[in-house]
């Protein structure tokens, strides 16, 4: 491969950490550099604020990366779906950062701006339009993490990316984002071009180039399927021996919430599964002795958590041969296993008591039951993975948890967020290696603590080569054997 010198993973000792200094006093708004004038095509590529804030917005507290409250705009031409529609339904519709009601009142006050001129909320979108918001900015906090930095070259930055960071600046992130915190700590005329994404609670490697050639290249070798991908997760229950591969098509049901689940008329997609570990619970689960009643209380909760049925978790190695919006999560769903700690797919009360297992006709939880539970997530309710319904931590975890606080901005008025709990900062699913198909080249990072043997019993710590993984596939896909 041409972008990247051919290297064998690193060893750990060998990474190295981005690290942004913490500071005494967050700065205010005044000390951030308001964002250019630069109009963005997508709703998702606001308009960032420029790297060349300096100092650094950043300030580190209880073990998150905040950043001031600050002004913001964003920008966007009218899309094809919006044409004809009212502002306000637009909004409604392909917004949840605040409520309705905002929405409306900001409008109203000339906030939210068509062609540079105050709009009703009744205004008709039309061809051509461009629709501005300005608001006064809260940025949720992200783990304060250091991004490490596995391998680096005159073409290409190899990096570690922490759970719960976004790659770029897009919805309620901008400078916490990957992009703007390498941009803070390499200077303000250091450009990154992102060659790949992860999702945000997605931790792991990722491919940073210095140019747009050898990010061009990178992304050519990604789409051919040359370059083969492996991630690890940590799963509900003892998933089945050997490798077990998913064909099921995926749907996005809900563009908005960025929602995907298995449907046949869904896009093509195809992962490989392979257990690497299983750890059993430490006090496997009593059965009750016959002749003893059951208790209505043990029998109502046990039906509305049918995952304690399966005792344990299980570490699994992920060979994605294509590359769909949360493709591993959903086809581990719909496997019965979910990812433990998934706040979208192991989350009961989004999808029921049988957590979306083998259901591709949709016929226990329809697309708008879901889209409208999930909705709530956030906002009335908390976003809690079934990984967190231990009696011991539940409530710990609902007052630790990102949701509306009740109290509002003094300067704008906004509906504040309390901060992310640690359990909403995670997603036990990582990015574990990269390499390329002919062999050149081969990235691999350490395994995250959460796949490690837990203390006091005996396991894998590192993961062997991939031939298993793309031996059964190698038939059906021989691009990446």
């Amino acid at each position: 491969m041409g972008s990247i010198t051919k290297a064998s993973s690193p060893s750990i000792g060998a990474s190295t950490a981005i690290t942004t200094p913490e500071i005494e006093t967050p700065p205010t708004a005044a000390d951030l550099v308001m964002p250019s004038e630069k109009e963005a095509d997508e709703i998702s590529d606001v308009v960032a604020p420029r790297a060349d804030a300096w100092p650094s917005p950043y300030y580190l507290e209880n073990g998150l990366r905040r950043v001031a409250p600050y002004h913001f705009t964003y920008k966007t031409w009218c899309k094809e779906r919006w044409r004809g529609r009212k502002l306000l339904d637009i909004f409604d519709s392909e917004f949840r950062d605040r409520p309705l009601a905002y929405y409306k009142n900001a409008m109203e006050t000339g906030q939210i701006r068509v062609n540079d001129m105050p709009a009703s909320p009744d205004h008709l979108l039309k061809n051509g339009e461009l629709v501005s918001h300005t608001i006064h900015r809260h940025e949720p906090p992200v783990t304060a993490d250091p991004i490490q930095v596995l391998h680096e070259d005159e073409e290409m930055i190899v990096i570690n990316k922490p759970s719960g960071i976004p790659v770029h600046p897009a919805g309620r992130y901008s400078f916490n984002s990957v992009v703007e915190i390498m941009k803070a700590e390499r200077g303000p005329e250091w450009a990154p071009y992102i060659c790949h994404r992860l999702d945000r609670l997605t931790s792991g490697i990722m491919f940073v180039a210095k140019s747009p050639t050898a990010a061009a290249h990178l992304s050519t070798q990604i789409r051919q399927r040359s370059v083969r991908k492996e991630y690890i997760a940590r799963v509900i229950g003892n998933f089945p021996d050997g490798e077990i591969v998913c064909n099921q098509p995926l749907l996005q049901i809900s563009p908005k919430l960025g929602l995907n689940r298995v449907r046949a008329n869904g896009k093509t997609a195809r992962t490989v599964f392979k257990k690497l570990a299983y750890y059993p619970p430490r006090e496997p689960r009593q059965e009750k002795q016959e002749e003893q009643p059951p208790n209505l209380e043990d029998v109502t909760k046990e039906k509305g958590r049918p995952w304690l049925r399966k005792e344990g978790y299980s570490i699994v190695r992920c060979l994605p041969v294509t590359g769909r919006t949360h493709q591993i999560r959903v086809h581990l769903q719909h496997l019965g296993h979910p990812i433990q700690n998934d706040p979208i797919y192991a989350n009961q009360r989004v999808w029921g008591v049988s957590l979306g297992f083998n259901d591709p006709e949709a016929l226990e939880n329809t697309d708008e039951d879901i889209i409208t539970r999930l909705d709530r997530m956030g906002k009335e309710e908390v976003a809690d993975a079934v990984a967190y319904h231990d009696e011991m931590v539940d409530e710990y975890y609902k007052r630790k948890a990102e949701r509306m606080s009740g109290e509002l901005c003094e300067v704008c008025d906004t509906p504040l967020y309390t901060d992310p709990g640690l359990q909403e900062l995670s997603l036990w699913l990582h990015s574990l290696r990269y390499e390329d198909a002919n062999g050149d080249w081969s990235y691999t990072s350490p395994l995250p603590n959460w796949a490690l043997p837990p203390s006091g019993m005996s396991g894998p710590t590192e993961v062997g080569g991939m031939e298993e993984l793309v031996s059964a596939v190698k038939d059906i896909n021989p691009e990446i054997s």
